[in-house]
């Protein structure tokens, strides 16, 4: 068994991402299921204390009951035994934009990396905005270093572009030519792509939020607008 899959593209925790949210929680399990945010992204600024308590009050106010934002900002805390064994009994696990390449060196290799992976695997959903949904695909790229890198795999053959309708449009070509062999998301901001159609298993998706996803292969774009299912298995 797997869980659900919840990629957005940037802006969290404010204005229409209300819908997904609610559907986040929904397929988590309900508003007393145990949700985890991790604001590691935003460690390397100290922004993640502001993250997450913008994240504590959005998911308050939405009604969720047992809301934990868990401050792994470096290797020392993603290693920690009870952030671990938090994250592997969350249901709903949110990791936050921010830095990319900062999330990755600090969870990568992780026990709370193993834990969310655990977590999927017993059916829980792995939300991720921004730099969040870009580590949780087969490839990133990381616009400091221009560089593309090994994401964490949990969408094979993929990799998201967020804040598509700002300025992650202009990442596709470069992407697309290095590895024309693997599927580009472009997620727009305060937009969500979710894995929860009847199948749920990363083929029957739909679109959340106030914008939409351009689906790229071979770097022909097809457009998925809010409302729209998308279905695909990425392969």
């Amino acid at each position: 068994m797997a869980g659900y899959l919840f990629l957005a593209g940037g802006a969290e925790f404010q204005g229409v991402m209300q819908q997904p949210d609610l559907r986040a929680i929904e397929l988590a399990g309900g508003l007393n299921v145990p949700i985890s945010v991790l604001p590691t992204a935003v460690a390397a600024d100290q922004r993640y204390q502001t993250m997450g308590s913008r994240a504590r009050l959005w998911f308050r106010e939405l009604g969720a009951k047992r809301v934990e934002v868990l401050p792994v900002t470096d290797k020392r805390s993603a290693n920690d035994p009870w952030m671990a064994n938090y994250i592997s009994q969350s249901r709903l696990i949110y990791l936050t934009d921010g830095f990319v390449t900062y999330a990755h060196r600090t969870l990568q290799g992780s026990a709370c990396l193993e834990a969310m992976r655990d977590a999927y695997k017993k059916g829980a959903v792995l939300a991720g905005s921004g730099a969040g949904a870009m580590l949780l695909c087969q490839f990133y790229f990381a616009p400091a270093q221009r560089q593309i890198a090994a994401g964490w795999g949990f969408l094979p053959n993929t990799c998201v572009l967020p804040h598509h309708d700002l300025f992650g449009v202009g990442w596709v070509e470069r992407l697309t030519r290095a590895i024309p062999e693997i599927v580009v998301l472009g997620i727009d901001q305060q937009t969500a792509i979710v894995d929860d159609g009847e199948a749920g298993r990363r083929v029957d998706w739909s679109i959340y939020g106030q914008g939409g996803v351009t689906l790229y292969r071979h770097n022909v774009p097809v457009r998925y607008n809010v409302g729209q299912r998308l279905i695909d298995s990425f392969k």
